[in-house]
């Protein structure tokens, strides 16, 4: 089976992590461009197994704020907890 692999790094923003995540994973057309769409996608309709690669963490917590960045990563954890086929690999 082939693994996509989506890396993420020096995301500054909430707009370029989406920006990234439709390019690398191929998001629909109706991803809504917020959390709850964020969460929605990842664990419905992104087809196939993929790896999430986070470089730069505290780069980005420190551009997106804690708070923030925080609950972006507890939606990759979830969704790869919830799915089989999907890891997350966190690089500070």
């Amino acid at each position: 089976m082939s693994v996509r692999v989506c890396e993420l790094h020096h995301i500054k923003s909430l707009d370029q992590l989406f920006d990234e995540l439709i390019r690398q994973l191929r998001l629909p057309a109706h991803f809504g461009r917020n959390l709850d769409a964020l969460y929605d996608c990842l664990a419905n309709d992104v087809q196939g197994a993929y790896e999430i690669v986070w470089r730069e963490t505290e780069e980005a917590r420190k551009a997106l704020g804690a708070d923030l960045y925080a609950t972006i990563l507890e939606i990759l954890e979830t969704v790869a907890e919830e799915r089989g086929d999907v890891t997350l690999d966190i690089h500070h």
